[in-house]
């Protein structure tokens, strides 16, 4: 009876355990972030949010590009427009302004996050900008210009503007699109670099990038002189 007893309240422990360890894997898996402007595939107030698009790619169910969400609503977007970025967290109260009460963020110590155009449905990926080491954070606006000299895009669903980031402290990949329209030039180029992948299948895994050791609290926002380059002509 003594070992029944000894067995039944391992057993127990053991449940207990899982049940805290899923509990917390919970809660960091309901402090990411996703884009919420532009407003992405998935994203909160899409008829495709079930609250999952903050997580990374690979984690239930979310596939490459764009987390495997079908089409989202049009943005219209033109050459030489400054993008002011937004992020999203499940814990924001208040999606119309930047947040101003304390809140957890799983920023896994920023890395990098590279924002980049697609006008072939997320088949190839041009970057127009990027930030290192402090992004992202949901308390600031992370601004991105279009180029000057970018092409028109009018095909619904292949016009893209998209938002990755490879975490610094976990090896984690992060993308959101959102579907867009985009006002160029006659004439006009994409940019030559390509968007980075990793850490999802088929691609090189373990990638990390360094960031600002801030793992869930606030960073320090964008650095001012990669606000500069990400917005002049």
């Amino acid at each position: 009876m003594a070992a029944f007893s000894s067995a039944l309240k391992a057993s127990w422990l053991m449940c207990l355990g899982l049940l805290v360890l899923a509990l917390l894997t919970s809660k960091q898996s309901e402090a990411h972030m996703a884009m919420l402007y532009p407003t992405p595939r998935g994203g909160v107030g899409t008829k495709e949010f079930d609250g999952k698009i903050h997580t990374f790619i690979g984690y239930e169910g979310l596939k490459f590009p764009c987390g495997g969400y079908g089409r989202g609503p049009n943005t219209n977007l033109k050459a030489g427009q400054v993008v002011p970025v937004r992020f999203w967290t499940p814990e924001m109260t208040n999606l119309n302004s930047l947040p101003k009460n304390k809140m957890s963020e799983a920023r896994h110590g920023g890395g990098l996050c590279e924002f980049s155009l697609s006008y072939d449905g997320g088949k190839t990926f041009h970057v127009i900008g990027s930030y290192s080491k402090t992004c992202p954070d949901a308390y600031y606006e992370w601004p991105v210009r279009i180029p000057d000299n970018i092409p028109s895009c009018n095909s619904p669903g292949k016009c893209l503007f998209s938002w990755s980031w490879t975490a610094n402290l976990v090896p984690q990949y992060y993308h959101n699109c959102a579907d867009v329209t985009i006002q160029g030039v006659k004439n006009g180029k994409l940019p030559s670099k390509m968007m980075q992948e990793y850490d999802f299948k088929g691609v090189k895994q373990g990638k990390s990038f360094p960031g600002d050791g801030r793992s869930h609290a606030r960073g320090t926002g964008p650095i001012q002189s990669e606000v500069a380059a990400n917005t002049r002509n």
